[in-house]
């Protein structure tokens, strides 16, 4: 089994969208842990609306091209993602691979670690809060001794995280 960490995102009825995603997910793989969601600014289109962001730690047996195409961009497609030439635009969910164990690929297809990791402080900070000790494969720096930068508001979504964890983990233990 893999031990992979997958951001999830959404600025389309994100409420209901990364609920319904996580449900969809758990399945195909086994949600172990879910970070601290994050309302946030967008990044680039200012004028659209904040998306709600977080990380699920997951083990899979998927390897990461079959989990990336086969499990998530399938749950992407059923929740009515559309990929355009706007890889910025709006969307009801957006799911990526961000580690997947210690694998560093880089090719057309896949960036592992996730190189967004780097730019948006949500994604340091869900990483850090669900594995302190974690590190970036390709760096050997640990997650959390990353600088956050700052890119505008991260308001931590508390109650709805709570939510989520007590839907969608069976047996979540609070830390």
């Amino acid at each position: 089994m893999a031990r992979v960490f997958i951001g999830v995102g959404s600025n389309i009825d994100p409420e209901a969208n990364v609920r319904r995603a996580l449900k969809l997910l758990d399945g195909p793989v086994h949600i172990l842990k879910i970070s601290e969601f994050y309302r946030t600014d967008p990044l680039v289109n200012r004028d659209q609306p904040a998306f709600y962001n977080g990380v699920v730690e997951v083990e899979t047996e998927f390897a990461p091209a079959a989990l990336k195409f086969a499990v998530l961009r399938e749950i992407e497609h059923h929740l009515g993602r559309q990929r355009g030439e706007d890889k910025y635009a709006p969307r009801p969910i957006d799911l990526d691979i961000l580690i997947y164990d210690n694998i560093v690929i880089s090719n057309d297809e896949m960036r592992l670690p996730d190189p967004d990791i780097l730019q948006r402080p949500f994604l340091v900070a869900a990483l850090c809060e669900l594995d302190p000790q974690l590190i970036l494969p390709d760096s050997g720096i640990r997650i959390c001794e990353l600088a956050l930068r700052d890119h505008g508001r991260m308001e931590p979504l508390t109650d709805y995280t709570a939510s989520l964890r007590k839907d969608c983990i069976h047996e979540y233990e609070t830390h």
